[in-house]
């Protein structure tokens, strides 16, 4: 069978519906037995076998002309774990929503005459920058130098926790270059709460409490430091420039939730949170980690990876909070996905 490449589009003449739609979900049905598929579709049809050429190229040359080679490996990938998947062009069958997307991918068993969805997949190569305002609700597939694939699931995330907030007020705190420092109170607010750190060692139970910057504005805001927040927040400023402000809103948002955040340095990124807490002593292992990024914010494949990566393999989420000027956040969640 012989194709023809037309405006984006390739048509397959005599019993190709039948054939290829109908029995295996490729393409767009026409009307009669004829049947157009994407660029891709057909090359996937020339690797099988199943077609002779389109206008006598054939699958080397169809994917340089029209430039779908890593459409290519995503969509032979997928088909060969066993989906039907459909081109996300808005007059294609089961394809309502193609914005964001390059294939819809059905859930095994079906195909684009069930409109069930399994995945909205956009493929990336690794050098490809990715807005980070463009994911959420899509499987990310990363075609890497060397070909091979790996998939993000993106998602909107809902963040919340157990811990039941219970400050003392006007503990008495110096304010330090880049910290606090708190003498009196120190159980309520480290066991209880977990703010802070103990001065003289994790595993000491007397001595002074150090608060980080973040943790001492927000208690100075709750009203439970007798130090003035605003001095707190332009200590902030002066160390770590805007970004304090943005950190200090996710901060604020994470507590009000009833999670307990702390420093994610160890992991490499800003927070690190946990959703069950009651006491330090009965502390659990945290649950995700967070980095707060600006809702213009280009991921670069690479990195993405290896924030995922860490977090996969200290069985933590990863969470991306979108947090503009103004403390506005949405929150973006970012795991490993094998279809």
């Amino acid at each position: 069978m012989q194709g023809r490449l037309e405006d984006g589009v390739v048509h397959l003449p005599g019993d190709a519906r039948q054939r290829f739609y109908d029995s295996r979900g490729y393409g767009r049905p026409t009307g009669g037995n004829d049947l157009d598929v994407a660029p891709v579709e057909a090359a996937h049809l020339l690797s099988r076998g199943d077609i002779d050429s389109v206008d006598g190229m054939g699958l080397r040359d169809l994917l340089a002309h029209t430039g779908t080679t890593l459409d290519f490996v995503v969509y032979k990938d997928l088909r060969d774990r066993g989906f039907y998947l459909s081109p996300a062009r808005e007059d294609w069958p089961g394809v309502d929503d193609p914005a964001g997307a390059d294939f819809l991918v059905y859930p095994r068993g079906k195909g684009p005459w069930d409109g069930d969805v399994e995945y909205r997949v956009r493929v990336v190569g690794e050098r490809q920058p990715i807005p980070v305002d463009s994911l959420g609700e899509v499987v990310l597939a990363i075609v890497d130098e060397d070909g091979d694939l790996t998939y993000f699931d993106t998602e909107s995330y809902a963040p919340e926790g157990t811990a039941a907030e219970d400050l003392p007020a006007d503990l008495d705190a110096d304010l330090l270059s880049d910290r606090a420092l708190v003498s009196t109170g120190v159980d309520r607010l480290y066991q209880g709460g977990f703010f802070g750190q103990r001065l003289y060692g994790r595993n000491a139970d007397s001595g002074p409490l150090q608060l980080s910057l973040l943790e001492a504005a927000y208690l100075a805001r709750q009203g439970a430091l007798d130090i003035v927040a605003d001095e707190v927040v332009e200590r902030g400023r002066e160390v770590e420039g805007d970004r304090f402000d943005r950190r200090l809103s996710v901060y604020t948002a994470l507590r009000e939730v009833g999670t307990v955040p702390k420093s994610g340095f160890k992991f490499g990124s800003d927070f690190r949170v946990y959703t069950d807490f009651e006491t330090v002593d009965d502390l659990s292992h945290s649950e995700f980690l967070v980095r707060v990024v600006t809702p213009d914010h280009t991921f670069v494949p690479r990195d993405l990876s290896l924030d995922v990566r860490l977090a996969g393999g200290v069985r933590k989420r990863m969470v991306f909070a979108l947090t503009t000027a103004k403390g506005e956040i949405d929150w973006l969640s970012v795991s490993r996905l094998t279809p």
